[in-house]
């Protein structure tokens, strides 16, 4: 297992980096317990990869660790979600275990692999990215 490992996540405009080390088992998002995390919802969601972990590599080896993650940019869900997939990578590097790994895409791919999207561009003389003015003959 990696003494000191350092991922990062992306969704839309949130980006978060997450630092693993050796500490007293302390979750800790932009300097501030998990636990008084909100919405309870994006909590839950962040929380998934550690729960997944903690039933493959045991509730002792994650309480020997400190996790840190700082998040900015986007909104609420892009943030959650760039949490979740950022500290899903540091919890894979850190233990080296390719079952947690595999149990995670079988979970779900998005606690691995970074969301690529992006917003489109609103175009010109248009109202959105998509919308075209309507046509009337009458």
């Amino acid at each position: 297992m990696a003494k000191h490992v350092f991922k990062k996540g992306k969704k839309k405009k949130a980006v978060a980096r997450t630092t693993i080390k050796e500490g007293k088992g302390t979750i800790k998002i932009n300097n501030q317990p998990i636990d008084l995390y909100t919405p309870e919802l994006y909590r839950r969601m962040i929380k998934e990869p550690i729960r997944i972990a903690e039933k493959i590599l045991g509730k002792e080896k994650l309480e020997k660790i400190k996790i840190k993650t700082n998040v900015k940019g986007g909104g609420k869900a892009g943030q959650a979600a760039a949490t979740r997939t950022s500290i899903g990578k540091a919890l894979v590097e850190w233990s080296g275990s390719e079952e947690l790994e595999e149990k995670y895409r079988e979970y779900d791919r998005s606690i691995l692999v970074d969301d690529y999207r992006r917003k489109e561009p609103k175009k010109p003389m248009r109202k959105g990215a998509r919308a075209k003015p309507i046509k009337s003959y009458r």
